[in-house]
């Protein structure tokens, strides 16, 4: 856990979507300052109402369809999607959201709509407070990573593998119908890619930041590096070949393992209770998902 203040509590009661219409400049502060929201007590009794409250902050949505992300999910509503179908034993790291893509969104809302039976939190951590202590542990690694940057090579499926964390196919990613309109889009965004017998597609990126400098000046360990070393393991994909830095070299178990040890000191879990909404900065702000007992159902939005 950071400090206290992390994430920002509001609790209340009534209608969240007239709390955030009414209040949202102020919303827009605390969120700039604490990284990330709890809106506790609100009702919000449905996916509806969750969506009632994203369309009262008033920002262009970020459409999960449009989205290059490798995690299966499926639409509530046209601003509505589950948080990730994966099976609740699989630990989903922590992340910034697509920052493995050149394609993400500025922010993050997640909704409880059922709690978990057992376990089941959303790890948070602050990424500029790991970036501050991993430079002064690694500086020589952290002036890499901001020098040259990161590339993530993924398999994607031929179809969806609800599966895997990494199980959306690369018709669904790609929003392609075949293989040449998939390699248009991938030409477009510069990607690298290779076809496999299997009708899988290995793709690598190109060159993304690994270090982000925000608006105020603050500067965060922006990329999905400890979900990739972590996480991305399936019958398709190794994470040892899932990264590298953005010349080709490899990055090393040994070079991630401080990265690793911080964002477990720093990590809030939040526990969900039924009806909980939270704001979450992507730039700020990492998450992930614990796994669980029983049913658990979170749902999420994006703002582009």
């Amino acid at each position: 856990m950071t400090d206290s203040a992390f994430p920002s509590i509001t609790e209340g009661s009534g209608d969240l979507a007239a709390h955030i219409a009414a209040g949202k400049s102020g919303i827009d502060a605390q969120l700039a300052e604490s990284g990330a929201i709890l809106f506790r007590g609100f009702d919000v009794p449905d996916a509806q109402a969750f969506d009632a409250a994203v369309i009262a902050y008033d920002e262009p949505n970020f459409p999960y369809a449009e989205s290059l992300s490798n995690a299966v999910r499926v639409n509530v509503t046209d601003r509505v999607f589950t948080a990730n179908e994966a099976p609740p034993e699989t630990s989903i790291y922590l992340h910034h959201e697509m920052a493995q893509t050149p394609v993400y969104p500025s922010k993050l809302f997640f909704y409880c709509e059922i709690a978990p039976g057992g376990g089941g939190a959303t790890p948070l951590c602050r990424s500029d407070i790991l970036l501050d202590k991993l430079a002064a542990a690694d500086p020589d690694l952290v002036g890499d990573f901001a020098a040259i940057g990161v590339r993530y090579t993924n398999v994607m499926p031929g179809d969806d593998d609800a599966g895997s964390g990494q199980g959306r196919s690369w018709r669904s990613t790609l929003s392609a119908e075949d293989r040449d309109a998939a390699e248009a889009r991938l030409r477009a965004l510069g990607y690298d890619w290779e076809w496999r017998d299997d009708d899988s597609l290995r793709a690598t990126t190109p060159v993304l930041d690994a270090v982000r400098t925000l608006p105020d000046g603050r500067r965060t360990f922006f990329n999905q590096l400890i979900a990739a070393f972590r996480g991305w393991s399936d019958s398709r994909n190794d994470p040892s070949k899932a990264i590298t830095f953005g010349d080709g070299t490899p990055i090393t178990s040994a070079q991630m393992a401080d990265a690793i040890a911080l964002s477990d000191a720093l990590t809030y879990d939040l526990d969900w209770q039924a009806g909980d909404v939270a704001l979450v900065d992507n730039f700020l702000v990492m998450h992930g998902r614990r796994p669980f007992e029983g049913q658990r159902r979170v749902l999420a939005s994006l703002v582009e």
